[in-house]
């Protein structure tokens, strides 16, 4: 599933091609998981503005209102001058004078919907119950030490509920309570401030990095202009059980959390 890092390479990856473009026509393919919202004709002649992210989702500025974008489980963005006639995945096209903007979703749990503004709906309501961005400034172990007190749930459930901090997908959640050196079945409450402070750098610090290397791609993850990511080749632990760990060499372990799969050393990560 795209996280964060694989959205905000999407964004970079267009959002300067794109903005001024102005809007020529609009295809829709098979429905996706929500409905547009308007009437397509109703983007036509539209100028296109900022491109911005919030969480998983990219907003793109119209003349009137603007575009929520969310690449679901399996999507991809791709923008370019040309393009191919539509694939049996391919279910919205945004066709500019600048060129055309696809969105390709085997899986179709992706969506594309209008709105009048960021807040108001349905965006609000999309986002209305999303946590702090990690590079918020304000973002830091005093204010997760704050909103874990009194959570239960393990920290790694914790993390991708995305209600405290968005961003840390399954993959990099992985990554970042080995950076630390957290056990991701510690109760979320029972972690003190000294280690929400090196939770929060490592969330700031794998997050930054993902996003240095293009973001994670294992199956069909590309950017707008169809590059893979490469951080899936430097993980510390995220799809090495049984190999040992790079840094004290024990084989790394995988269990299963809320049906996801979990990679930890459990000789690195403490309770």
């Amino acid at each position: 599933m795209p996280e964060l890092p694989e959205v905000e390479v999407t964004r970079l990856s267009f959002a300067d091609r794109i903005q001024g473009a102005r809007i020529e026509a609009v295809r829709l393919g098979k429905p996706l998981r929500w409905p547009l919202g308007c009437a397509p004709e109703r983007l036509v002649g539209q100028a296109v503005g900022t491109v911005s992210r919030r969480g998983k989702y990219l907003w793109m500025a119209l003349d009137e209102g603007g575009l929520l974008l969310h690449l679901g489980m399996s999507g991809s963005l791709r923008f370019a001058p040309l393009a191919p006639p539509p694939g049996p995945h391919d279910h919205f096209d945004l066709a500019t004078d600048r060129g055309l903007l696809r969105l390709h979703d085997p899986r179709r749990f992706g969506a594309v919907v209008w709105a009048p503004a960021l807040d108001a709906p349905p965006a609000v309501k999309l986002l209305g119950t999303l946590g702090i961005e990690p590079f918020d400034p304000a973002f830091d172990g005093a204010y997760l030490h704050q909103r874990l007190r009194g959570r239960r749930v393990s920290i790694k459930q914790a993390l991708l509920a995305g209600d405290i901090v968005v961003g840390v997908g399954n993959i990099y959640a992985s990554e970042v309570l080995f950076g630390a050196g957290i056990d991701p079945r510690t109760a979320a409450g029972r972690i003190g401030l000294a280690r929400c402070e090196r939770l929060a750098a490592s969330i700031r610090t794998t997050l930054r990095r993902a996003l240095e290397v293009g973001g994670s791609t294992l199956r069909d993850f590309r950017n707008a202009e169809g590059q893979s990511g490469y951080f899936q080749l430097e993980t510390q632990v995220y799809d090495r059980e049984g190999l040992p760990c790079r840094r004290c060499g024990t084989p790394v372990r995988r269990i299963q959390q809320g049906q996801r799969s979990t990679f930890f050393c459990p000789q690195c990560q403490r309770r």
